[in-house]
């Protein structure tokens, strides 16, 4: 009798992609969870619909390059990249937003590339990126939290809201969406509004809670800590997580102290917008991110450094997206120059003779 004889090696590996994935859109789940309850059904559309896209997208590039379907549909990339732009794209976007961006997330910086372990930029941020650089109107339709004097929808009237476009009766966009935290802050102190007056606003208090907005402190929290168990299963390394989230921590505290009346407080810049998301989920992307350990600190704190510098200078309220991309820019160079010294090398050049020749040893 013949046995069917595997190649080695025969151990099972700890984390090969698909258990790595499957950890991953794990501990989304109560982040995602608090983001439906205080943004309405619009996210869960969102991610359903580009999750479907992601995946007929990806069996249609895998069939075009005649690489087997199967394996690749099952290793759960596609459906982590569709998760997270679903996550980033406004609750209320129109239906062909999130299309176009998870098409283009999974066609253009996946597949272009040479699909998974060959794109150098994280494919749902330049998702991200082409929608709201294309389309800056769509992707400010931001569901309103549970707040009073808002209008939350229920499944139906969002999906026909998404797939439509029709409002529900007797609704207006004022009364079911409003900028987020971060785009009201750094429009009213364009307006020379201070950070005090922002919060004590008629208009714009309620949507701020005493740590940062109304639903994103609960979001952040959950991501983080969901974030904090991947490190704990050494999923992802906590070495860019920790370095995003001490550079904008001293950013944010070093301006707020020099003037706090026009810079927000560390906990807001840190509970405020994806940047949980961002530091956990997004910036570790094994893929596209720093592999040597100096260069996976430096990577994250340059992260922190840029969204501190977009949200605050730039013309965009988050920055997350753009920062993770600049730095994917820098990834191949932080590993080439942060190499660890390999074993036996010594730290000191060999003694020369006076005419330049090496001693034998």
């Amino acid at each position: 009798m013949r046995f069917k004889t595997a190649s080695s090696p025969h151990a099972t590996p700890a984390n090969s992609v698909n258990i790595v994935m499957r950890k991953v859109l794990l501990a989304m789940i109560p982040g995602s969870l608090a983001t439906i309850y205080f943004f309405g059904w619009g996210v869960l559309i969102n991610m359903l619909l580009a999750s479907l896209v992601a995946l007929s997208c990806e069996a249609l590039m895998l069939s075009i390059r005649k690489r087997p379907i199967r394996p690749y549909l099952a290793d759960g990339s596609a459906i982590l990249t569709a998760c997270l732009l679903a996550l980033a794209l406004p609750q209320l976007a129109p239906w062909w937003l999130t299309v176009i961006a998870t098409a283009f997330a999974i066609v253009m910086a996946k597949h272009l590339y040479g699909g998974l372990g060959f794109n150098p930029f994280n494919p749902a941020m330049v998702g991200y990126v082409v929608a709201i650089i294309s389309f800056p109107k769509e992707m400010t339709q931001w569901a309103a939290p549970l707040i009073d004097g808002y209008q939350q929808l229920n499944f139906s009237q969002t999906f026909q809201l998404i797939f439509t476009g029709n409002l529900p009766l007797g609704a207006s966009w004022d009364s079911i969406s409003m900028a987020t935290p971060l785009d009201t802050v750094k429009t009213q102190l364009g307006l020379e509004l201070s950070i005090n007056d922002i919060r004590q606003h008629a208009s714009y208090g309620p949507m701020f809670s005493s740590i940062s907005g109304i639903g994103w402190d609960w979001i952040n929290a959950l991501f983080l800590a969901g974030g904090l168990w991947l490190i704990y299963t050494r999923v992802i390394d906590w070495r860019i997580p920790v370095g995003v989230l001490v550079a904008l921590f001293i950013m944010s505290n070093s301006f707020a102290l020099y003037d706090y009346s026009s810079f927000t407080s560390p906990t807001f810049q840190l509970f405020s917008g994806g940047i949980m998301l961002g530091a956990f989920f997004i910036a570790t992307d094994p893929v596209t991110a720093s592999t040597t350990p100096k260069g996976r600190w430096i990577f994250g704190l340059g992260i922190g450094a840029i969204v501190f510098i977009i949200r605050t200078w730039g013309g965009y309220p988050d920055g997350i997206a753009f920062a993770v991309l600049l730095m994917n820019m820098t990834a191949p160079l932080l590993d080439y120059y942060t190499m660890p010294r390999a074993f036996g090398h010594n730290w000191y050049e060999l003694p020369r003779h006076k005419h330049g020749k090496e001693h034998d040893e």
